[in-house]
């Protein structure tokens, strides 16, 4: 297979909000970026519905919808977007190359990492088809549409008992799905989910399957592994919280990663462990994972590679 090599001032990988943002702050500073969409364009938005928490959209808006204004906003002001996806790269001070579908050979002068992370799911054919219709992984960017009705949520760490708690607070009651026969979260988290009246916790359960109609979810069948039984819970809405998988598999070796797979920047930056390398968005954020902190981390990843470029000659 032929390969191709090419020489970028600026490259962008990653189509989410914070790589849209960074191609728009680079492209106005005249840095001529070139931006990767990778495997999903547009990011784990286009997987959610309704979004009114993005500042600008007093109606609200579609996560589609959004993505799609920022893609037209980044090509108007001349980001040159491009489809492919990174298959390795190699990253050292004096070097920085990158290639895409393991055909193309990218050298830039600076690097913006935005690849995301995807949240992992249980893998039923029936949370797929209600994904974005009742399933969600994130209960701060969805909980408002369940204002006074029943969910459940499935995990027994501490991102679990925080959204279990946050869904009680404007929930009528929430089940906490745990498949083990206690929760693995701080004992201070624990506490906080005993505390919590409208929180009922099923501990030693597995999710068989979610129920729903045309309309959405209606329930959820689960299994009682300690009594091998099942039965059926009558829920509105469905929230996963079992971890988020980083999409950092091309950098391993290359940059430092966290346990759970995260690019570790140095606090309060986008800045990476190897010079001229940025990582903004979901890839580095394991606290937040908000569209608007990634696109603010978008921002500050180009802000400082057009710094990083101006202090050296290429």
């Amino acid at each position: 297979m032929e390969t191709k090599n090419e020489h970028i001032r600026v490259l962008i990988v990653g189509s989410g909000p914070a790589g849209y943002t960074a191609g728009i702050y680079a492209a106005r500073a005249n840095l001529k970026p070139v931006l990767y969409e990778g495997l999903q364009p547009g990011g784990q938005l286009t997987t959610t519905t309704e979004i009114e928490n993005f500042p600008g959209y007093p109606t609200g808006t579609s996560g589609t919808s959004l993505m799609d204004d920022l893609r037209q906003q980044a090509e108007r002001l001349g980001v040159e977007i491009r489809a492919g996806l990174v298959t390795s790269c190699e990253l050292s001070a004096d070097k920085r190359t990158v290639t895409i579908d393991g055909t193309t050979t990218i050298a830039t002068d600076a690097l913006i990492i935005a690849t995301g992370a995807q949240a992992k799911y249980l893998g039923l054919p029936s949370e797929e088809r209600f994904k974005g219709y009742g399933v969600s992984a994130c209960a701060t960017c969805d909980g408002f549409f369940y204002r006074g009705k029943t969910v459940a949520v499935v995990g027994g760490g501490d991102t679990a008992g925080e959204e279990a708690t946050y869904l009680a607070s404007i929930c009528k009651k929430v089940y906490l799905i745990i498949r083990k026969p206690y929760m693995r979260a701080s004992k201070a988290m624990l506490d906080r989910v005993n505390a919590t009246p409208n929180i009922e916790i099923l501990y030693e359960h597995v999710t068989q399957e979610i129920l729903g109609n045309d309309e959405g979810v209606t329930g959820a069948r689960l299994l009682n592994t300690a009594t091998n039984t099942t039965h059926d819970i009558a829920i509105d809405g469905f929230f996963l919280a079992i971890g988020h998988k980083p999409n950092t598999e091309p950098f391993k070796g290359q940059l430092e990663i966290d346990g759970e797979g995260y690019i570790t920047t140095q606090p309060g930056t986008p800045f990476t462990s190897v010079p001229g390398v940025f990582a903004a968005g979901d890839v580095q954020d394991h606290r937040y994972r908000q569209a608007i902190t990634a696109a603010a981390s978008g921002c500050m990843a180009a802000l400082e590679a057009e710094r990083y470029l101006g202090t050296r000659k290429f």
